[in-house]
């Protein structure tokens, strides 16, 4: 089955960046990221098709950037003028071409604050 790992999360101070990883065990058509803050829904971040075509919510435009490294199956999330609002557990997803089949990570906790 399709694994995803990821790291890069930890405590920063507001205005703060972090850089996320996530290594999965083969590519998707699609990988990208989601997140989960306590109490609320797990909610859409950002996506980039194999192609080069991403997505952002707008919540994280002009700050946050997602890019794929397709030779080793490896998606990131650059993460810059962090708000206390960014603060949940974020989670790496990946999803088949054909069947949309989705894969999740464990989730890395993301803290923002002073």
């Amino acid at each position: 089955q399709v694994q995803l790992v990821e790291s890069g999360g930890g405590l920063v101070t507001p205005g703060g960046s972090l850089r996320l990883s996530c290594a999965a065990s083969r590519n998707m058509f699609i990988m990208g990221w989601y997140r989960q803050a306590p109490g609320k829904q797990r909610d859409f971040v950002a996506t980039m098709t194999t192609s080069g075509r991403t997505n952002y919510t707008d919540s994280v435009k002009g700050r946050f950037t997602i890019s794929r490294d397709i030779a080793k199956a490896t998606v990131f999330l650059e993460m810059n003028s962090l708000k206390p609002d960014d603060t949940a557990v974020y989670y790496c997803n990946a999803q088949t071409a054909i069947m949309k089949t989705d894969y999740w990570g464990q989730g890395t906790q993301v803290t923002v604050s002073s």
